[in-house]
């Protein structure tokens, strides 16, 4: 009989040395000014997941308002090192962020995702998100 896998350890970041030691999970390596600035901002959120003391996996949010709608949670990214991917990581993140927005007064969170990317998805929805239609995302480079 396998033994289940203990639960994450999650930790708020709090400092430029911790992101930089998950650099790997990022899109990118880990700018240390950028880090600086996100981590002092009021309103970011970062959370990091650790498995033996390592970082394997990071979920960043930002609040969001809007006149009409409130204050929102945004997911603005989830990443979990492949090695340790379907072990629950994911979705404890999703779940400590949603705790965070809870606590600041968010009515909601919302994430932008790509309908082929069949791992986020199920993260997300393990998660209790559910679908809201397909959509389009365009950006502009301006630098």
């Amino acid at each position: 009989m396998t033994q289940p896998s203990p639960p994450p350890d999650i930790r708020p970041a709090r400092s430029v040395a911790e992101l930089l030691a998950a650099s790997p999970l990022f899109d990118a390596p880990v700018h240390p000014s950028h880090a600086l600035d996100f981590l002092g901002r009021e309103g970011h959120h970062l959370f990091l997941a650790y498995a033996d003391g390592e970082p394997v996996g990071f979920i960043s949010g930002v609040e969001t308002t809007h006149p009409d709608k409130g204050p929102e949670m945004l997911l603005y990214e989830l990443g979990v090192a492949p090695a340790h991917r379907r072990l629950g990581i994911g979705r404890a993140l999703i779940e400590a962020l949603a705790d965070v927005a809870r606590e600041r007064g968010c009515r909601g969170m919302w994430v932008g995702v790509e309908p082929g990317n069949r791992a986020a998805l199920a993260a997300y929805r393990s998660a209790g998100a559910v679908g809201e239609g397909r959509f389009a995302m365009l950006g502009w480079e301006l630098e």
